[in-house]
């Protein structure tokens, strides 16, 4: 039995929804969905709710996401972030956020553990392209906002890779609420009833 067959009724729902579906039975439904389809099907939805003018820009929405990631999928983030748009954009955001302060209060440690130092790995003084989970930890959420919004513009394409990121986190894809998940099911929907 093909995926399609497993969840056509889903798909036919979805062909004609709107945004406004009630949040449960979205959520629900985006379950049924994911737990379905194949992964590329997954990212294809979730890129097009991330294109959508219903939903927010990009980087606010990639911004939510990393505000309810764990530190793993944070750094995850992060990285594909940089693979678009390069480690030189993640330092130079870094550097005008103040390198060494988080909310008023100092990120530093006596191991040198802060923002600087940070910076200075990814503007070539160490020569790291990866952030590590413990170092996405200590990255304030307007950096990964502002981050965001450079990648895309340098690299629309960024929008797809972050996309299968989340199509291998599904759940934490729910955060972004039942419009976002809507129009995800009704661009796959549409795209099956072509």
């Amino acid at each position: 039995m093909q995926w399609t067959d497993q969840i056509s009724g889903l798909m036919q729902q979805y062909g004609g929804a709107n945004p406004n579906q009630p949040s449960d039975t979205v959520e629900d439904d985006f379950d049924q969905f994911t737990q379905a389809a194949p992964p590329q099907m997954v990212q294809q939805g979730l890129a097009e709710a991330f294109r959508s003018d219903q939903t927010p820009p990009f980087g606010n929405m990639v911004t939510q996401l990393f505000n309810n990631s764990n530190n793993q999928q944070r750094a995850g983030i992060l990285n594909t972030l940089i693979a678009a748009a390069g480690p030189i954009v993640m330092q130079q955001v870094l550097s005008r956020m103040g390198g060494g302060q988080r909310g008023g209060q100092s990120t530093g440690s006596s191991s040198g553990g802060g923002l600087s130092s940070l910076i200075g790995l990814l503007g070539g003084g160490g020569g790291q392209t990866q952030i590590t989970p413990e170092q996405a930890a200590r990255i304030p959420p307007e950096a990964v906002q502002e981050i965001a919004r450079e990648a895309e513009s340098q690299d629309p394409s960024v929008i797809d890779r972050i996309s299968g990121f989340y199509s291998e986190h599904p759940t934490l894809f729910k955060t972004l609420g039942a419009a976002a998940l809507t129009i995800a099911l009704m661009k796959i929907a549409q795209q099956q009833n072509r």
